[in-house]
């Protein structure tokens, strides 16, 4: 990755104790519109020969994962089970939005979503409501094996807590979790037992 241009940015980031003046970091700060990816030369004799399928083991839930590294967001409009479907053809997932009810979960699951479950994830968000209702699709769909734990804030301490918890309960589930932008964040949702970043 090359830097296209480093004009500086400013962050502010409050401290986390009450009363505190906020630091301003200055250092660079590049965005998706600042970065080039250079294109190498390639033993390939045709993009027909590219293949973007590669194998995971995951660092919590010790689940191994073949297939493509790309995840359809857990949006309303795309997240959905039609969207599943199309995607589970090419071995890409989907982070199923949360407002489908267990029954429309159990009677896809049963029907023309059989063959999918391995590509798919369930989302929740964190309040409790929404862990009751996660432990109900998992238990009407017991072949599901991927959660995604979507938040807008990611760097809240019940977002961590509630990761911890379903990690706890769910021992081997995959967990999908975010969103976060920091490499530090990254870290803590990990060793919180997250195992896939968002």
């Amino acid at each position: 990755l090359k830097p296209r241009r480093s004009a500086p940015s400013r962050t502010v980031r409050a401290e986390p104790h009450a009363g505190a003046m906020p630091t301003v970091e200055t250092e660079v700060k590049l965005d998706f519109k600042d970065v080039l990816i250079r294109p190498k030369r390639s033993s390939l004799a045709s993009r027909s020969q590219v293949s973007i399928e590669r194998k995971f083991t995951f660092p919590n839930s010790k689940r191994e994962f073949a297939g493509v590294p790309l995840i359809a967001a857990n949006m309303d409009t795309i997240g959905t089970f039609e969207v599943a479907a199309t995607l589970a053809k090419r071995q890409c997932l989907t982070a199923v939005h949360k407002h489908y009810t267990v029954e429309q979960w159990k009677s896809w699951a049963s029907g023309p979503g059989r063959e999918i479950l391995p590509f798919v994830a369930v989302s929740t968000g964190i309040l409790p409501r929404d862990i009751d209702k996660l432990a109900a699709v998992l238990e009407a769909v017991p072949e599901l094996s991927m959660v995604c734990i979507d938040v807008a804030n990611g760097y809240s301490e019940a977002f961590v807590q509630c990761i911890r918890d379903v990690r706890k309960r769910w021992p081997k589930l995959t967990i999908m979790a975010g969103n976060v932008v920091t490499k530090e964040m990254t870290e803590e949702l990990i060793l919180s037992g997250a195992d896939i970043i968002k």
